[in-house]
């Protein structure tokens, strides 16, 4: 693993034509980085010993799309999660027949390196049998997290009959890859801009800090309209009544033309060396998409360093 030394230049494009970029600490002080590439056909992992050498580590492909059926298409935002002494990507696919039956699925791997490993397919993740909504429609971009100790899956799902709007929900999980609960309605595109091509709240993405679960999301379509929201919930409250959660008014991220950077969006958190807090984006560097934003590979992750106001709340800005 490679990287000692290297310096990071925050705030600028740092692993290349990866979206949704997602990274890993791992309790041995590994990292591990993984992303959404532009063929959307395949999960890659790489690792480091340092945060900075995430972005020259060799790049190991450790799943790959089915030729037909589920799984076979689109494949979407893999997060890796170290649960109970084994590893899981959670990822969106869809099928080929069928390009955007989105759902949310499940691997795991028992074995000590996640790259090496051997990865086994545990299907779709699986909701309570009394749950008529969950994972039924465009489902994507999961996430998991821990609070005093029960695990929690949020997810984005499309609904509505005419316009299709991306919520968020949130349940608790039995399994790694079953829900305990029926889903809860976290949040939906409320503000205008959230509206922006698309209706969408999405890409969920949770930092615990000072007794506060700090939740953030993606708002609007992917181009340069794409920004990030945040709900807030006390660590001690129930996450899963809707009204634990607090959502901000305003964008906490937007797009800044002086530096050109665009769309900024479906983030997660990771802490560097010294236990500083990082956030991890993507964003675009071009204001003018050629073709479909979808399809566009230029979005880019990118790292801000994340600073703190006086009430103990994360202040992003590129100027961090």
């Amino acid at each position: 693993m490679s990287g000692m030394g290297k310096e990071i230049l925050y705030n600028k494009p740092w692993i290349l034509q990866r979206a949704d970029p997602y990274i890993y600490r791992h309790k041995d002080g590994t990292y591990y980085f993984t992303a959404s590439v532009p063929e959307y056909d395949k999960i890659v992992l790489r690792k480091s010993e340092t945060l900075a050498g995430l972005q020259d580590a060799k790049e190991e492909e450790v799943w790959h799309k089915h030729e037909d059926g589920i799984m076979s298409y689109h494949v979407w935002a893999p997060e890796l999660h170290y649960i109970n002494g084994a590893w899981y990507l959670y990822f969106a696919a869809g099928e080929k027949d069928h390009i955007w039956d989105i759902r949310p699925y499940v691997l795991e791997c028992k074995d000590e390196d996640p790259i090496t490993g051997t990865w086994v397919e545990k299907g779709k993740m699986g909701c309570v049998p009394e749950d008529e909504f969950s994972f039924r429609a465009f489902s994507l971009d999961a996430t998991v997290f821990e609070s005093n100790g029960r695990y929690y899956y949020v997810w984005a799902e499309k609904t509505g009959v005419g316009r299709q709007i991306s919520n968020l929900y949130i349940a608790e999980m039995e399994t790694p890859y079953q829900l305990k609960t029926q889903q809860v309605l976290l949040t939906t595109p409320d503000y205008d801009w959230e509206r922006i091509g698309f209706w969408v709240n999405e890409g969920p993405g949770v930092l615990k800090k000072n007794g506060k679960i700090f939740l953030t999301y993606s708002a609007s379509d992917t181009g340069i309209a794409y920004c990030m929201g945040m709900l807030t919930a006390d660590e001690n409250a129930d996450l899963l009544d809707p009204l634990s959660w607090k959502k901000e008014r305003y964008p906490v991220l937007s797009s800044d033309a002086s530096r050109e950077i665009y769309g900024p969006g479906h983030n997660n958190f990771t802490v560097d060396e010294e236990g500083n807090d990082i956030l991890v984006f993507h964003a675009r560097t071009e204001k003018e998409i050629v073709g479909d934003p979808l399809y566009n590979p230029n979005r880019h992750a990118m790292l801000m360093k994340i600073k703190w106001d006086e009430q103990g709340r994360p202040v992003f800005s590129f100027d961090n």
